[in-house]
């Protein structure tokens, strides 16, 4: 009896050594992988449930890009104030849908100062789940915010008279590039909200940098026109290079884009990304 009672009770304790080995071993990577994907998904997913319920947040932030539209635009192309090859609001609304963007993402960081003031935040923080994985979520979020307000955009461009060259294989690469820049943008504004922790702050430098932004870039005029030191700014400008994938797919008609394009930009979403990520939880000291 007794010997029976040893084996049972050693092999009941390799079962239990057995499986605690399994728990505590780390992940493979494509079990990182897996996990960062699948939280940043679930992130996103409760950003687009935000937006199902204010779905006129959608309309009311393209406001702003369609009065650039009809009045600037319109008023400019009219008095040939800038000189552009071809009609001067066709060369401006695909920098007017890249403006869209960014200003739309680069406040993205008000929700986590508003998930940090209601608890939230400290909740999310304490899961076992990369960082990188909510940074990444809150991209997505803000590319999914940022789409549907470039559709209403481009909308309002066509309607306008804009010369949009609008075939299948070019509004795919559209969408993905006003993804990718208002990733990029989304994570650029969760970096600052790691440095200005409080709303007043982030809404004063936010505020500061997205005009030179704008106007550092060709949005609204080529870079021709720019002295030498603000070409230098735009050069180094993200916004820069989402104007020029959109201007080129847009407007003349390079299905893919350019390389150097969506180089400089996975390398801006990259760097943005990892430095988020680092710095995430410092949104709570």
């Amino acid at each position: 009896m007794r010997s029976s009672r040893s084996v049972g009770a050693s092999s009941g304790s390799a079962d239990l050594a057995e499986r605690l080995a399994a728990a505590v071993r780390p992940l493979t990577w494509s079990e990182q992988v897996l996990g960062y994907l699948s939280a940043a998904v679930v992130v996103a997913e409760v950003e687009a449930r935000k937006l199902r319920h204010d779905p006129w947040e959608v309309v009311t932030r393209a406001l702003q890009p369609i009065l650039w539209l009809t009045i600037f635009g319109q008023a400019v192309a009219r008095a040939r104030l800038i000189d552009v090859s071809g009609d001067y609001l066709t060369f401006l609304a695909p920098g007017i849908l890249a403006q869209s963007v960014m200003f739309t993402s680069i406040f993205y960081g008000l929700a986590i100062i508003w998930e940090r003031d209601a608890g939230i935040l400290q909740k999310i923080l304490v899961l076992p789940v990369p960082r990188a994985s909510f940074v990444t979520g809150k991209g997505l979020g803000a590319s999914l915010r940022a789409v549907l307000q470039g559709l209403v955009v481009v909308l309002v461009a066509v309607v306008l008279g804009v010369h949009f060259r609008l075939h299948p294989l070019g509004l795919l690469t559209s969408v993905v590039a006003v993804a990718l820049g208002a990733s990029v943008f989304a994570s650029l504004s969760i970096v600052l909200v790691t440095f200005l922790k409080s709303r007043e702050r982030f809404m004063g430098i936010g505020q500061v940098l997205t005009m030179p932004l704008f106007f550092a870039s060709n949005a609204i005029y080529p870079l021709d026109l720019m002295p030498g030191w603000l070409q230098v700014l735009a050069l180094v400008n993200p916004l820069t290079y989402l104007v020029e994938l959109l201007r080129s797919v847009l407007v003349d008609g390079a299905p893919l884009g350019a390389v150097r394009d969506w180089v400089v930009l996975g390398a801006w979403l990259i760097g943005l990304q990892v430095l988020a990520s680092r710095r995430y939880e410092r949104v709570l000291l």
